[in-house]
């Protein structure tokens, strides 16, 4: 984390220490932040991806599910800038639509393709926008698909704090306990949602750092956690497997890869969440990477 960075967090700390929250309490918070990357489609900041655009994916990749988001430039989003372990070079495709699932299912997907690789226009086989009458064809999915941002995304620099104060109770049925470590954690999440606009970059896509929407309280990346694990018991059931083949890493081992804060007409409010095992990401397996939807409409 970079001065300029923790400079620009003033603002949160003067307005915590004005509501009586403790130095120490305050400072706690701040050791806490992550930087995280920002894309944006204006400004003077390096293209580092594309909402958008043509689908290509090498010839032996399986046809994506969900429509293409973004693809972005790994070499364009450096560690310093983002937080997060990404592949040196290559391009990172992200797959999505704001929508309900069920039981737990990934919303989207992500798909890493090394530099140098073949690829070829595809298509995604998404029916509600690109079946045909009678399959699946959804008027309202199409509307909100036509509306999908087309444009080049630039990178700005960000720093992030913790939006959520409460984790789930270790003990099954309880109610949800605050975080850790952080006594005031209401106050200071509260401090930082009143502050943020006035600190952070104001812009559509965001890369690493803490993830956020309208009702934070638990931390999303671990409700998206949550919900993996709960579609993968669903599909181990439906296979007859044993429910504890290939347990999922824990909650808190899992990182916010990108959200998306969508804005569309019909779906405004709403947040995409790609979230990722740390581990998986360390060694360039995307496969595991999860999407979650939230909207409070």
């Amino acid at each position: 984390m970079t001065p300029e960075l923790l400079g620009r967090l003033t603002p949160f700390r003067e307005e915590a220490l004005r509501r009586g929250i403790p130095l120490q309490d305050v400072e706690r918070w701040i050791a806490a932040a992550r930087p995280s990357g920002t894309l944006v489609t204006r400004g003077e900041g390096p293209v580092a991806g594309r909402f958008g655009g043509s689908l290509m994916l090498p010839a032996d990749a399986p046809d994506p599910w969900y429509p293409l988001l973004a693809t972005l430039d790994c070499a364009a989003l450096p560690e310093a800038v983002t937080g997060l372990p990404l592949p040196a070079d290559g391009h990172l495709l992200f797959f999505g639509f704001p929508e309900m699932t069920y039981h737990g299912d990934s919303a989207g997907e992500v798909v890493y393709i090394p530099a140098g690789t073949p690829v070829e226009e595809r298509r995604a086989k998404y029916p509600c926008v690109y079946g045909e009458e009678g399959e699946g064809f959804d008027d309202d999915a199409l509307r909100i698909h036509e509306q999908f941002p087309q444009d080049d995304l630039r990178l700005s620099a960000d720093v992030s704090l913790p939006y959520h104060f409460l984790v789930p109770s270790p003990e099954p049925g309880q109610e949800d306990a605050p975080l850790p470590g952080h006594p005031r954690a209401w106050e200071l999440a509260e401090a930082w949602t009143d502050t943020c606009d006035g600190i952070v970059v104001d812009g559509p896509l965001h890369i690493g750092g803490y993830a956020s929407h309208e009702c934070t309280e638990t931390d999303p990346v671990a409700d998206a956690a949550q919900d993996a694990e709960r579609a993968r018991r669903q599909r181990t059931a439906g296979a007859h497997e044993p429910v504890d083949a290939v347990e999922l890493p824990a909650p808190d081992q899992w990182t916010l890869l990108a959200q998306w804060d969508i804005g569309l007409t019909g779906r405004e409010g709403a947040t995409l969440h790609w979230v990722i095992p740390r581990q998986d990401l360390a060694e360039r397996r995307f496969e595991r990477a999860h999407v979650s939807f939230f909207w409070n409409p």
